[in-house]
């Protein structure tokens, strides 16, 4: 009796362009380096293409994408192999359509990248040596003929030919990555022995209100199995067995185990910042009639109770959006996760660990994974779980009016059903939503009718609404326990997708839109903002390296650069925000700098409001903000707030500071009275301060709140303090009352003080819980004071890993660097005040001296 038995073909591939051409000459087979691969890491490996990172390389290499390949591999198969009654190839996934033969006969052929596929291979194997080869057609030009026989749609970013291709929708290029249009087998494949298999183990726990947890496993095997038997265990983290039940009959091909604990005994998954992350593991054993071993699976789990809470609000209009997690309720502050490589296959999971772990460092709860890139690799949730992080889990389709004919649908419900299987068992993921933005371009054409729930929507202009509204939510229904969202933003049945009192929203009239001022992120807050941001330019290192030592390219308008820019209109809005707000310079390490700060200013800004509107329950007014994007798949200018090379830009360190436990918020705001009715020129202005503070424990935190006014041209401050109660997972209003020393004004002309106003929260041994800055804006206006005369003081520790930050006049926007090698900092996008010095890590500073950029050092 054969026990299941897998083995991945590794070695020995081989790959060759079909019919030869600037890859290969026909007939030369080139070695791969590295199984799973691509055709461009391949290619640029062997130095047949240049580096389509650099420069404006991406476009020497279009060719690949239009070009057919081929794939081969020999390999073994033992005489115990081909005695087994069952030999299967499995394809974890082909990129993307693909005609697979074995020892010259065809066994397969495929047409989405997201499938896996398993075909039957043993009356074509031969003892000894068997051949495998994979040819791949160009997907692009298969797509370009699917769309000339189903028709042409409408998208925003890529060619429209992909909406028929189910691929990675970012390899057609997006607004912040290139057009590279991989293909080659991209995941593992396997030769499969074995007499019977386990095709399913379906591990469900339902957790009551009262914490007991319920747990269902349900069994599937690949045939009837007459008198066979399975056994379950689970297991702790550490090995110990919590329970095991035998002698469960699989006879008919199926089997279910039910158990059930009390509360208490099995440690519940909590998000990171709300408990631990206690991972079980379940194995599972099928033996035949004779105790002999069949198949065993082993799966790891956590339990935890995850709701959306949509509820009627006490003092607004609309529901709620939030994550309750183990009767929580769970301000999630995160961001949006898009393929973190261009290249898939050169993902290490030491790089996904690493983008993961800058995501907890910097105080993040929650990622999600954005619908136009892929169905993330196992190690990536299985690091969310192990570090507590939330995902929100969109389907693989973006930015499109997506096809639903029979083929196309087909594809889709053996894809979604595939993945939400793998996906289910993973405690991080909190939801499945539809789509990304597919109902807001169903708007902006205006071939949305929300009126109609019932229709045949195959039949509409918006037929994607069938795989939306009927597949996608069958699927997740029957397969899975989790949360389905229609759409990312969705607001609800019959509600526009830009409704802020419903559902989850994506703010793009910053930057987008209407192009709203930062400062009104308040009034443009939704109930769940699952998308917004600013750009900013990465580190200049990273600039460096695509500019590829071209200094005649290394001003921000060269052509280079804007080929590193994928956004549409990005030079008019970059420069509309940074002309409103900052008097600045346009030389490249300038220009670096005060979009990075200007980027820094903007999100930190997002969620200080934002967490201001969690204000306890029935007043979750903001449930939670992603920003758009913490990642890049190459070296660019975008969104990310971490770049290509896992350097965290000065808004990574801005956003975490808003993200801490304790924060404290502010804002200034002009109030202008007009005396009578009639008169225009007859007012008062006067400045209005408020402050509050945020908890984001379970516990309500006892604090002194310090208040200290500063005038940028005198030495006049004062100060105030106060014992506050932070209230428990909430914000807290403190003050609210004139800004100390700013006259009222009775002209325009009146220019007011340049006042700055710092706050602490202090608990009872005087350490900074949380500490904000507040300048008048915008800064463009304020007059700096010379370098000179600022006293401010940079002191490199004596192991020269920190430095010490120290000043006698109020500095805005400090961003730390050093000469050579980079340095990894603690903190950046730093506001210092008088008497509160403030040190910053230095990890690989060894020693050398750190310099500051900083509004008003005397670069513009």
């Amino acid at each position: 009796m054969t026990t299941s038995t897998s083995r991945s073909l590794t070695q020995d591939w081989s790959f060759t362009q079909v019919g030869g051409g600037r890859g290969t000459k026909n007939g030369e087979w080139l070695a791969v380096s590295q199984f799973p691969t691509t055709v461009h890491v391949e290619l640029l490996k062997a130095k047949r293409i240049p580096d389509p990172f650099l420069g404006l390389n991406e476009w020497e290499v279009q060719w690949v994408g239009e070009s057919d390949w081929a794939f081969k591999n020999t390999f073994e198969v033992s005489a115990k192999e081909i005695a087994a009654v069952n030999i299967d190839l499995v394809f974890d996934g082909l990129d993307t359509f693909a005609s697979v033969e074995l020892n010259g006969h065809n066994i397969l052929d495929t047409e989405n990248q997201f499938i896996a596929y398993r075909a039957p291979v043993k009356q074509y194997l031969t003892l000894g040596a068997n051949e495998l080869v994979i040819n791949f057609s160009s997907a692009f030009l298969k797509g370009r003929e699917l769309e000339q026989a189903h028709g042409k749609l409408h998208l925003w970013n890529g060619d429209s030919s992909r909406l028929h291709v189910r691929k990675a929708q970012y390899n057609y290029g997006w607004d912040w990555g290139p057009v590279l249009m991989t293909i080659g087998p991209w995941k593992p494949i396997t030769l499969h022995t074995y007499n019977i298999h386990l095709t399913d183990v379906d591990i469900r726990s339902d957790v009551s209100e009262a914490l007991d947890v319920g747990i269902t496993i349900d069994l599937t095997l690949s045939e009837k199995a007459p008198g066979g038997l399975a056994s379950v265990t689970l297991k702790s983290a550490q090995g110990s067995v919590i329970l095991s039940e035998s002698n469960i009959k699989v006879s008919a091909g199926s089997a279910r185990a039910e158990f059930r604990f009390s509360p208490g005994v099995l440690g519940l998954w909590y998000p990171v910042g709300f408990g631990k992350q206690p991972l079980y593991t379940v194995e599972v054993t099928i033996s035949d009639s004779e105790g002999n071993s069949l198949d065993t699976k082993t799966q790891r789990v956590s339990f935890r109770r995850v709701r959306v809470i949509q509820e009627p609000l006490v003092d607004q209009e609309g529901l709620t959006f939030l994550f309750e997690v183990n009767n929580i309720r769970i301000f999630c502050g995160g961001s949006n996760w898009i393929p973190a490589d261009s290249f898939l296959t050169t993902l290490t999971q030491e790089r996904y660990r690493a983008w993961l772990q800058l995501l907890v460092d910097g105080n993040q709860n929650m990622i999600r994974v954005w619908g136009g890139g892929i169905y993330e690799y196992d190690v990536f949730y299985d690091i969310c779980d192990e570090l507590g992080i939330l995902v929100w889990q969109d389907f693989m389709f973006g930015c499109g009016q997506y096809p639903a004919y029979d083929s196309f649908l087909k594809l889709v419900e053996l894809e979604a059903e595939q993945n939400v299987k793998r996906l289910r068992h993973h405690p991080s993921i909190v939801i499945f939503a539809g789509n990304n933005e597919d109902y807001q371009l169903a708007e902006s054409l205006n071939i949305v009718d929300y009126s109609d729930e019932t229709s045949d929507f195959r039949k509409t202009k918006f037929p994607a609404r069938h795989i939306y509204e009927r597949t996608l939510p069958f699927i997740v229904q029957k397969f899975c326990n989790i949360h389905y969202h229609r759409s990312s933003p969705y607001s609800a049945p019959g509600k526009v997708t830009t409704d802020k009192t419903l559902g989850d929203l994506h703010q793009w009239n910053v930057w987008h839109g209407s192009q709203e001022p930062w400062h009104n992120w308040d009034v443009l807050a939704g109930r769940f903002v699952s998308e917004f941001g600013m750009e900013g330019y990465p580190n200049i290192r990273t600039v460096d390296y695509w500019l590829a030592d071209d200094k005649s390219e290394r001003y921000p308008q060269s052509r280079v650069n804007n080929n590193h820019n994928k956004a549409d209109g990005f030079e008019r809005r970059l420069e509309l925000y940074l002309v409103e707000n900052f008097k600045h310079a346009f030389d490249m390490d300038s220009y670096v700098y005060y979009t990075q700060i200007m980027q820094a200013e903007t999100l930190a800004s997002a969620y200080r409001l934002w967490r201001r509107n969690w204000r306890g329950k029935g007043r979750e007014h903001t449930a939670g903000a992603l920003v758009w994007q913490i990642n890049d798949c190459w070296p660019t200018t975008s969104w990310a707030i971490v770049d290509y090379f896992l350097r965290p830009k000065p808004a990574y360190f801005a956003i975490s500071r808003e993200l801490r436990q304790y924060t404290v918020g502010m804002t200034r705001k002009e109030k202008k009275t007009f005396t009578n009715a009639l008169s225009a020129a007859q007012f008062t202005i006067t400045t209005v301060l408020e402050v509050w503070g945020t908890n984001g424990t379970l516990s309500e935190k006892k604090a002194k709140l310090e208040v200290t006014c500063f005038d940028l041209y005198s030495s006049w401050t004062t100060q105030f303090s106060k014992d506050i109660v932070l209230a428990p997972n909430s914000s807290t209003e403190l003050y609210s009352g004139d800004l100390p020393g700013q006259p009222v004004r009775t002209k325009q002309s009146e220019v007011p003080r340049t006042i700055i106003v710092s706050a602490r929260l202090l608990d009872a041994f005087g350490t900074v819980l949380g500490r904000h800055s507040n300048w008048p804006e915008p800064f463009k206006f304020i007059k700096f004071l010379a370098i000179k005369d600022l006293g401010f003081s940079i002191k490199t520790s004596s192991d020269g890993e920190s430095v010490e930050l120290s000043t006698q006049k109020p500095i805005k926007g400090i961003i730390l660097d050093a000469e050579g090698e980079d340095v990894k900092w603690s903190d950046q996008a730093i506001d210092l005040v008088p008497g509160d010095p403030q040190v910053v890590k230095a990890v690989g500073l060894k020693g050398r001296n750190a310099q500051a950029r900083f509004l008003g050092d005397g670069t513009a």
